[in-house]
């Protein structure tokens, strides 16, 4: 039974009103984010494609594969794409105290700064899932806590690729902050919805803009 939605609720974004789900523009802008890399069977497919249409996104890494994969996190750095933390072991911030979720991004926030030294401070909590406490400390930090808009579902292995696809396509809005995974698991729905995507969105006239 499927336990997530897939377009975010208006009342959802005005609750939590301190995390951002979506920017406001009069421009046809739209935000590709991809989390739980860098992962060498699919990020650099990724980069590839982006780097065809222009594009550029926002990466939510996790500290441990920035730590197996550094060539590869710089690669994402080098060409211009934005990076933001995903914790050090991807850890549930439902199931995690605040001192070792804190101690987590803490981890994260570390190897990230060994390969970039933007002040930009962007924070993912996996899962989509975090309380009150650990935001409000997350926040203090000078973290701006991302959510999102569609969720692609491209981690659920019951989605086919085709209805990934169509996830995107029939949710998307300018301003949208729009959710894919660079990981192993991901990768199968990735190859096929990615260019799709892209090529969808650029006859469109959309523009992809990483998260600052």
């Amino acid at each position: 039974m499927k336990t997530y939605l897939i377009k975010t609720p208006s009342i959802i974004s005005r609750i939590y009103s301190k995390y951002i789900w979506r920017f406001s523009t009069n421009k046809k802008d739209v935000y590709l984010t991809f989390d739980d890399g860098p992962t060498p069977e699919i990020t650099p497919f990724v980069l590839d494609i982006l780097k065809k249409y222009n594009a550029k996104a926002t990466f939510f890494c996790i500290g441990k594969n920035i730590e197996k994969h550094p060539n590869l996190f710089k690669r994402i750095v080098d060409e211009g794409h934005s990076v933001g933390n995903h914790t050090q072991h991807h850890k549930n911030g439902w199931k995690t105290s605040v001192k070792s979720y804190i101690r987590e991004v803490e981890m994260c926030d570390t190897i990230i700064h060994k390969f970039t030294v933007s002040d930009k401070k962007l924070f993912r909590p996996p899962y989509g899932k975090i309380t009150n406490k650990k935001a409000k400390e997350i926040i203090k930090r000078g973290y701006k806590i991302v959510m999102w808009t569609v969720l692609s579902a491209d981690f659920d292995s019951k989605v086919s690729k085709e209805n990934c696809l169509q996830n995107v396509l029939k949710n998307t809005k300018k301003g949208n902050i729009i959710v894919f995974h660079d990981s192993l698991k991901a990768s199968e729905k990735l190859k096929y919805v990615l260019p799709q995507i892209m090529k969808d969105f650029t006859l469109q006239k959309l523009t992809f803009k990483a998260i600052k």
